[in-house]
């Protein structure tokens, strides 16, 4: 006989079946039984739907209630880490002040979730590199959606101070490619090492914004 999950409330005990599954579940919940499988070099292409269910508690075919299979769940944790990822560092750009760089703010606050174990950076990172092409494309979008927020905070913050920028949506993509480029280098190296890309990508974020303060006043 299946035992019971550790975690499982009595409300939920009460919705399983004789065999120990349960009768319902959401979509969130699948979800996040997937991430529980997913560990710092587990890529989402190598989850089986047996495995998430057995994890989530319920029958395989529970799980076809939310998803049509496992890449479009996949496909839903790369949206789901996007979205998380974006609020995260989003919330770095408004807190930052004149005091303390936005550019250093964000970069610091991008390190740490890099080396937060099960982060929703690494699984961006490493299915941006290693993913099948249908993952690749869900990470390429979430870059975009962080490409369109850091132009508008850019432009915002340059008014602020009296600045412009030249092509602000070249900028950004120049910025986001190069923050993800070097996290990825990042992700396995030692804390030192870390600190060392941290440093030189924050100066070379200065120096694109430098480079592009030029062009528009030429």
């Amino acid at each position: 006989m299946e035992l019971p999950h550790p975690a499982a409330t009595a409300a939920e005990l009460e919705k399983r079946t004789p065999q120990g599954r349960r009768v319902s579940i959401s979509r969130a919940e699948i979800i996040d039984a997937a991430l529980q499988l997913l560990g710092p070099h587990r890529s989402v292409s190598s989850l089986s739907l047996r495995e998430v269910a057995r994890e989530a508690g319920i029958a395989p075919n529970s799980f076809y209630r939310h998803f049509r299979d496992i890449d479009e769940l996949a496909i839903a944790l790369i949206e789901q880490a996007g979205s998380a990822l974006r609020s995260i560092i989003g919330t770095a750009r408004q807190r930052a002040s004149r005091e303390r760089s936005v550019v250093q703010t964000s970069m610091e606050v991008f390190m740490e979730q890099l080396r937060v174990e099960q982060s929703n950076l690494q699984l961006l990172l490493r299915e941006g590199k290693v993913g099948s092409a249908a993952f690749k494309q869900a990470v390429e979008q979430q870059l975009c959606f962080f490409e369109t927020e850091l132009k508008e905070d850019l432009v915002r913050l340059e008014q602020l101070h009296g600045n412009q920028l030249y092509a602000p949506d070249l900028v950004a993509k120049a910025i986001t490619r190069l923050v993800f480029a070097m996290g990825a280098n990042a992700m396995e190296q030692d804390t030192e090492s870390q600190n060392r890309i941290l440093t030189q990508t924050v100066d070379m974020i200065h120096m694109i914004i430098a480079g592009s303060r030029h062009m528009a006043v030429r």
